[in-house]
């Protein structure tokens, strides 16, 4: 990559830190609004108690367990996008993985929050921590997500300490007040970057160290989440198949949801010089993959289970195919699982558009399919005529929009001050450059500018 052009990838990178114009503000009221009814929703039960919800002595688990299984999977999927094009090394992956880790990240912080809101008061967290069983899965539900959650923010982080050395050279050369109140934050969270062999060396062994982490660590988690469910004794979630499936499922949706916000940010901070359509092509790609692979998981679950149709599944079954919650299941495997795969697969024009049209079909797929794990199989009857109900509340809704609002806003505020897109894994996949004395772009200084060092 020439100087020009590498000096105008810096500028688009660092161009949102510390600006807010009337876009930015709006964006950040219509959110944080959003956001706020849903806390409000929450101090709401918290007063009154879990009656004021949908849930009920039957169907004790719905919306709060459904968003949890939800947003946790799409973080499961940004950090193994990024993961993954970090191990296989790919070329195009430079103004991806920042996006991807950050959407993981925000997705973990608000899915991480839901076992808390399900409990009705959350002072009750305390007594899991307290009075922790070895036996329990919630137990090792807490764990891992914990430990996932820790291994997150290190792989988020990691990749970020060059890019802030970035940010410290090119803010510190412009004359706004927040880049001056900025560029001493970056010197100390770039932790002394200045390029040196010794620091490459370093840096390289620990993201990839990460890299190889955060997959067994993501999988783990999303194992565990689908064992609360396969260790009970309902018919429906009594699976060997469920982790398998469970883990393929938040693969399927976080590879949507980082297309999405690939696409949102290219958009709006105008990236489209560097995140063509080949990288949504590559992604979708990756999409169809393991589109195709949860069909067949889920094809196999429910032809075992059909074959056999033994009188405990059989309620279910039907409930699924013909009964109540037909509509729901077909809905989710035409329109968000074939439907997209297809829309994806089809050659020719609007790759973009296609790619992200397919993406969305898919997120509101996937937790219309998480609908259909958690409620028929609570719903389910112990005694035949016993059928449960479940209707959410507003309480329900509102704080799941409220959640939902979360994850773009926490990444419109992480984006105003840190660099949108890796400048240091530019140059890992475009090869070495030496920096010029002349700034790269107005306004802008060379990496690394003052340091000493390869690069």
């Amino acid at each position: 990559m020439d100087r020009r052009t590498r000096g105008l990838y810096i500028e688009r990178a660092v161009w949102p830190i510390g600006r807010g114009d009337r876009n930015f503000w709006i964006a950040v009221a219509v959110l944080g609004a959003v956001v706020a009814a849903g806390v409000y929703a929450w101090i709401y039960q918290v007063q009154r108690g879990l009656w004021v919800t949908g849930l009920n002595q039957k169907v004790s688990w719905g919306f709060y367990i459904i968003n949890c299984v939800f947003f946790i999977g799409i973080s499961y999927g940004g950090a193994m996008t990024s993961a993954i094009l970090r191990l296989t090394n790919a070329k195009w992956r430079a103004p991806l993985t920042r996006i991807a880790e950050a959407t993981a990240v925000a997705a973990l912080l608000v899915g991480a929050v839901y076992p808390i809101v399900d409990l009705g008061r959350p002072d009750r967290f305390v007594n899991i921590i307290r009075y922790a069983q070895i036996g329990s899965p919630i137990v090792w539900d807490v764990t891992a997500i914990t430990t996932y959650m820790i291994a997150s923010f290190v792989f988020l982080y990691l990749p970020l300490i060059p890019d802030l050395a970035v940010a410290r050279e090119a803010l510190s050369l412009s004359h706004r007040r927040e880049a001056k109140l900025l560029a001493p934050v970056y010197r100390f969270l770039s932790l002394g970057w200045r390029g040196r062999p010794a620091q490459e060396r370093a840096l390289a062994r620990g993201v990839g160290i990460m890299a190889v982490l955060i997959i067994p660590l993501a999988v783990s988690v999303h194992s565990v989440l689908a064992w609360l469910f396969a260790v009970t004794v309902r018919a429906e979630w009594h699976s060997t198949i469920f982790a398998p499936l469970f883990v393929l499922g938040a693969m399927f949706s976080g590879v949507a949801a980082v297309i999405v916000v690939i696409a949102a940010f290219r958009k709006v901070y105008g990236l489209q010089r560097f995140i063509e359509a080949k990288h949504f092509r590559y992604l979708s790609y990756l999409l169809i993959a393991l589109g195709a692979a949860y069909i067949y998981f889920m094809v196999s679950e429910y032809i075992t289970d059909g074959y056999v149709f033994e009188e405990s599944t059989t309620p279910v079954m039907e409930a699924l195919f013909t009964g109540p919650f037909a509509i729901a299941f077909w809905a989710f495997s035409i329109g968000g699982l074939l439907l997209p795969i297809v829309i994806a697969a089809l050659p020719g024009r609007f790759p973009i558009a296609r790619a992200v049209g397919a993406s969305g079909l898919v997120i509101a797929g996937m937790w219309l399919k998480r609908f259909l794990i958690v409620v028929p199989g609570m719903a389910e009857p112990i005694m035949p005529w016993d059928w449960g109900r479940y209707s959410p509340s507003w309480v329900e809704v509102t704080i799941t929009l409220g959640s939902a609002a979360a994850i773009p806003l926490m990444l419109i505020l992480f984006f105003r001050f840190f660099p949108v897109m890796s400048v240091h894994e530019l140059d890992e996949v475009e090869g070495r450059y030496e920096p010029a004395h002349a700034p790269l772009a107005p306004g802008y200084a060379p990496l690394y500018a003052g340091g000493g060092g390869d690069d």
